[in-house]
């Protein structure tokens, strides 16, 4: 299949990880234009190492969470020219509830979801500029079926998850649409570091009895930002080889 899009510019959020550094690449041999954000100097210079063959195809912006005025600078710095937008943003929190800090709750949440509707907020304005626009939500699928100490982990994707399905919502009619898409266990990052942890017998549990790789992920959420994928809006997609199928 020849995917076509409509526009070029695509922001990453949290796009110095594995998936979303194989993503940019992917975007722009198809001609599009990533814009990938970072939280500090090693994450600015592994993207520019990844990405070493393609000068002047890409840009790179630092980007605090918890900073409004480091999202604010962000949608300066690209002149809110925006067609695509794809959220990878998660910062890790593992914890039992009765075990939790709360002040680290505070900020969790805040980081996770109130920072991201901020951030939802500005894109869906540029994209309006525009009358059109397509948002991927990079969720989980602990956002329905959580390990024990994910409580907070999946509450954070859910939320988002909900704002997401409600932007599309209120501004599907005016060409604005999105998706979140809940990966299961990725053989890369922290998918990778728990199948590590608990051992390869919790691939037992999918049905297609592995992992789901980069490429397959990248070029999942290639499709859902093409005009191919115009009809999806307002929902959430699977991708975890029937883990949350069944029991």
């Amino acid at each position: 299949m020849t995917l076509k899009f409509s526009g070029t510019r695509a922001l990453l959020i949290g796009g110095t990880c594995t998936i979303g550094l194989f993503l940019a690449e992917r975007m722009i041999k198809k001609g599009l234009f990533p814009v990938l954000t970072y939280r500090n100097k090693e994450g600015n210079t592994c993207i520019k190492e990844v990405l070493e063959d393609y000068d002047d195809r890409y840009m790179t912006i630092y980007l605090d969470l918890g900073d409004p005025d480091s999202i604010n600078s962000l949608f300066k710095r690209i002149d809110n020219d925006l067609d695509f937008l794809v959220d990878f943003a998660q910062t890790g929190f593992e914890s039992l509830i009765a075990s939790a800090n709360h002040e680290t709750v505070c900020k969790y949440f805040a980081q996770n979801v109130s920072s991201r509707s901020f951030i939802i907020k500005r894109a869906a304005r540029a994209m309006l500029r525009k009358k059109r626009g397509r948002m991927v939500f990079i969720s989980s699928s602990a956002a329905k079926r959580a390990n024990p100490g994910q409580g907070f982990y999946a509450a954070a994707k859910l939320a988002s998850e909900a704002i997401y399905r409600n932007l599309g919502l209120e501004l599907g009619s005016r060409g604005i649409t999105t998706v979140s898409l809940r990966p299961g266990y990725v053989d890369e990052g922290r998918g990778k570091d728990f199948i590590n942890k608990s051992g390869k017998d919790v691939l037992e549990k999918v049905p297609i009895k592995r992992a789901i790789n980069v490429r397959e992920l990248a070029e999942t959420i290639l499709f859902f930002l093409s005009d191919s994928a115009a009809g999806f809006n307002a929902t959430e997609i699977s991708m975890d080889g029937g883990l949350a199928a069944g029991k």
